[in-house]
């Protein structure tokens, strides 16, 4: 699905999330969260010079690095994530492909970014204080190795 150009920005507050089989039955599991980040791609600069040269310092492409996925939603008692995480950390990481698809207002997708050989790397619980009326949030972290733009040249 090559994105889907219009002259106005598309509102940050329809997306969802798919993780491709990572349920018991080995379905795709789509997840509802309030709060994506860390859609990000960074290609590391090396600075050098020969000693013959100038005083300017050349730049070259170093490598390439993805920041990790940070999902945050209410606790809702579902423990497909959960249990995802809890297989990584007895050793059984299981690497998941892993879509970021942005809606429009009538809730069709306009963009998707794919995340390769993703996986759980930092889950956290959400802070109880019986003082507030807020939420309880939990927040998963996923490290990947790859970012992709479906409809990228």
């Amino acid at each position: 699905m090559p994105p889907v150009f219009r002259n106005d920005p598309y509102p940050a507050y329809n997306f969802e999330v798919v993780v491709a089989g990572i349920s018991d039955d080995g379905r795709s599991v789509k997840g509802s969260f309030h709060e994506v980040a860390g859609l990000e791609a960074e290609v590391d600069v090396i600075e050098y010079r020969n000693g013959s040269e100038s005083n300017t310092v050349r730049k070259l492409p170093g490598l390439t690095k993805f920041t990790n996925i940070t999902l945050k939603r209410g606790i809702v008692g579902d423990l497909t994530f959960w249990n995802w995480l809890l297989a990584a950390m007895q050793g059984n990481v299981q690497r998941a492909s892993v879509a970021i698809i942005l809606l429009d207002e009538n809730r069709n997708p306009v963009m998707r970014w794919n995340f390769i050989r993703a996986w759980p790397c930092k889950w956290t619980g959400s802070v109880l204080n019986a003082k507030c009326n807020e939420v309880a949030i939990e927040i998963l972290e996923i490290c990947h190795e790859g970012m992709a733009i479906d409809g990228q040249a």
